[in-house]
């Protein structure tokens, strides 16, 4: 359920002589899919009667884990592996096409890469891949001249011999000589941190287990602040104290979040003066501050948590900066007094705007840079403290992606941030809040002679909602595409969470843009795009209008005649998988195929379930279905719960055995009823993982093999064989 970006894209070459109508695999008409056993299980809830028959799909985490598998395992692992076998038949003509696509992809990304320098506390950090390898290889370096470059983690030798291999956080102490670590080999996102010794290359017989993967270091070089999480719901909910040297049995648990809605996180701040705990609820945050000499002292309470109250805290010198949404649903900028940090001595810096959204801010010694939504496109504002020479940093595309990045030190002018759009790469740029000139410290490269941003143009045009709203639309497509029923196109979208769906570059979308599909974003509700008011209006007792958004946008598309319904296809990840859920329940024939990739489908029984990870501190997202009215109201678009008899698109739908987030009988169960249902001949296919989670492959490269497949697919269907 939580956010997962997955991006793809497209256009045809009429070089090598495309199809104009779309075809499907013959294959799939004469092989037998899978049939799943059904065990009818009744669930009552409220005054209605559930029955779901592949309710025995769910597995705990002790079953999956045993060595030995019981019945009702090695059936779950029996029917998984069918299914993917089928997948493998039904698509084994694209193999060829898979392989061409993954090796575009991998092609067009710069083998011998590193990442822009940061440097903190003396020294400058950065990582860099060697071709030929998945992973990076962690590096520091002292400042000044002819200083030793030292290698504090080296990933390809760390992953070697591991199915994945997920880094968490790294955190040097403060004292520059110790480095703590988290790894997870499973892809639950369950860390383990380690401890290395950086003036021996040693690592520390310390270990910690079950973390989120990082750590807040006090002051004193040898005391360690972590968070664990509940080993069944995977709920951050307790931060421990570990001091080096001692067993983590001992280590002291200073904070417990006892509110099952709430999850909770400790870092340092970025002064390196408090040692901080956030809780956090979708509506709702409180932080806890500790002066990082004092690592045995007690907790104080910056603002206890109230209901709809939100703010998040940056320190610098006596005071505490905030963004929240006190009195302020866009957002506001304050500070306070560390000695007075109740609400009621908060000062407005940045006063609320109804037509601006604060989604963040740095604070530098002589400067502010806020990071702002105008007009649904994002911005970057830079100040000086006293409110003078007050701008916006220009950008010139129609819709783009700018944000800061790295911005360690108080005592500068520079403020580093990142900018891409749909048709520019992604650039690493230094912007002096004085002079306002900039420096270009890194362009995104792609491997591709053929490549430039000019053969590609970009479009944001609105459509219009079935209430009226008019909702953004970002397009991208090659030059001198010719427009007409006949396109391909592909329409992505995620309206969650707030998370807003950002028009950003991608090098793997160029293999659809090559070929000739246009590739178009939907900002539709639920996100932030056009202020907070978006996200309340695509949420709980609102959320049908995520879905009609993304239909009323395709139904545009169609109207102006980018494509048709039998060239249309959507994609979405993990909530934006229950966005494809939803939309193919409401309207089957507007599209030609789907993904929905790790899809969040079965909503009623995974939020009526409090042992399910996620499932507790999102109740504000999506309501609680033990309360009749949001009941009612979920199970008016669950895709599991709605599944009927009648014609689908075509589906490619993908989950990981091991994830966390949207647990793989989902989307088993939700395939094994639609298969059971639907009154096609179109292509179902699931594509499980069986040794990753909801991100998938943790290697550099690996990943791609599934953005071949989705690729691949649709192409298929185009009849695009090349």
């Amino acid at each position: 359920m939580i956010k997962i970006r997955i991006v793809l894209l497209c256009m045809v070459m009429l070089s090598i002589g495309c199809k104009t109508e779309p075809t499907q695999s013959t294959s799939k008409k004469v092989i037998d899919a899978p049939v799943a056993k059904k065990i009818e299980t009744v669930l009552k809830e409220h005054d209605t009667t559930r029955i779901d028959p592949y309710f025995w799909m769910r597995l705990s985490d002790d079953q999956k884990n045993a060595a030995t598998p019981d019945a009702q395992t090695q059936d779950v692992l029996d029917y998984l592996n069918e299914e993917n076998a089928y997948k493998e038949t039904v698509l084994k003509h694209t193999e060829g096409l898979q392989e061409k696509l993954f090796d575009e992809i991998v092609g067009r990304i710069k083998k011998d890469d590193s990442s822009v320098p940061y440097t903190k506390n003396g020294y400058s950090y950065y990582d860099t891949y060697i071709e030929g390898n998945d992973y990076p290889i962690y590096y520091r370096k002292k400042e000044g001249e002819n200083t030793q470059e030292e290698v504090l983690l080296n990933g390809p030798e760390m992953a070697k011999g591991l199915a994945y291999f997920g880094m968490g956080s790294q955190q040097v102490s403060p004292d520059n000589n110790l480095l703590a670590f988290g790894i997870d080999t499973v892809s639950r996102r369950q860390y383990t941190i380690h401890f290395k010794d950086l003036r021996t290359g040693k690592m520390l017989p310390d270990v910690l287990s079950n973390t989120t993967g990082s750590g807040a270091w006090a002051n004193d070089n040898k005391t360690v602040f972590y968070t664990q999480k509940d080993p069944i719901t995977l709920r951050s909910n307790k931060i421990y104290k570990h001091v080096l040297g001692t067993p983590q049995s001992e280590d002291e648990m200073v904070y417990e979040e006892t509110d099952e809605t709430f999850y909770c996180a400790v870092y340092t701040s970025k002064s390196g003066d408090y040692i901080m705990i956030g809780s956090f609820q979708t509506l709702s945050t409180e932080y806890r501050y500790l002066s990082a000499d004092t690592p045995n002292g007690a907790w104080k309470v910056i603002q206890p948590r109230e209901k709809d109250l939100e703010y998040y805290v940056e320190h610098f010198e006596d005071q505490f900066y905030m963004r929240t949404n006190h009195e302020a649903p866009n957002f506001k900028l304050v500070k306070t007094p560390i000695i007075a940090t109740g609400k009621e001595n908060w000062k407005d810096i940045i006063p609320h705007r109804t037509d601006v959204l604060l989604q963040g801010f740095v604070v530098f010694e002589n400067h502010l840079a806020l990071h702002e939504r105008v007009n649904g496109l994002l911005a970057l504002r830079v100040m000086k403290k006293n409110g003078e020479d007050d701008h916006y940093i220009k950008f010139n595309d129609p819709a783009y992606v700018v944000r800061p990045t790295t911005n360690v030190s108080f005592d500068t002018n520079l403020l580093r941030y990142s900018y891409s759009s749909l048709t520019t790469p992604d650039s690493t740029i230094d912007y002096n809040m004085d002079t306002k000139a900039q420096e270009v410290l890194k362009e995104g490269v792609v491997l591709d002679p053929n490549f430039s941003k000019d053969n590609y143009t970009s479009e944001r045009l609105f459509a219009t909602a079935d209430d009226g709203t008019q909702i953004p639309v970002s397009i991208v497509y090659k030059k001198g595409l010719t427009l007409n029923k006949n396109t391909p196109l592909l329409l992505y979208s995620y309206g969650s969470y707030g998370s807003s769906t950002e028009p950003y570059f991608s090098s793997n979308r160029l293999s659809l843009l090559d070929r000739g599909f246009v590739y178009a974003m939907a900002h539709i509700r639920g996100g932030q795009e056009m202020g907070n008011h978006w996200y309340e209006d695509g949420k709980l007792l609102n959320k049908r209008n995520t879905f009609t958004d993304f239909i009323n946008v395709g139904e545009f598309l169609v109207e102006k005649n980018y494509t048709s319904p039998s060239h249309l296809y959507a994609m979405g990840g993990s909530a934006g998988g229950l966005l494809m859920g939803g939309v193919i329940n409401m309207k089957p024939a507007l599209w030609n195929g789907v993904v929905a990739a790790v899809p969040f489908v079965d909503v009623i029984s995974t939020m009526w379930d409090e042992t399910i990870p996620l499932t507790t501190f999102e109740f504000d997202e999506w309501g609680n279905p033990k309360d009749k009215e949001y009941y009612d109201y979920m199970m008016s678009y669950s895709p599991y719960d709605n599944v009927a008899a009648k014609d689908y698109p075509n589906l490619l739908v993908t989950t990981g055995y091991w994830d966390s987030q949207v647990q793989y009988w989902e989307p088993a169960k939700w395939v094994a009823k639609l298969r059971d249902y639907k009154t096609d001949d179109n292509i179902l296919v699931l594509d499980c993982d069986m040794e990753t989670g909801h991100g998938g492959a943790s290697g550099r490269f690996e990943r791609y093999k599934r953005t071949a497949l989705y690729y691949s697919f649709m192409l298929d269907l185009e009849g695009i064989t090349e």
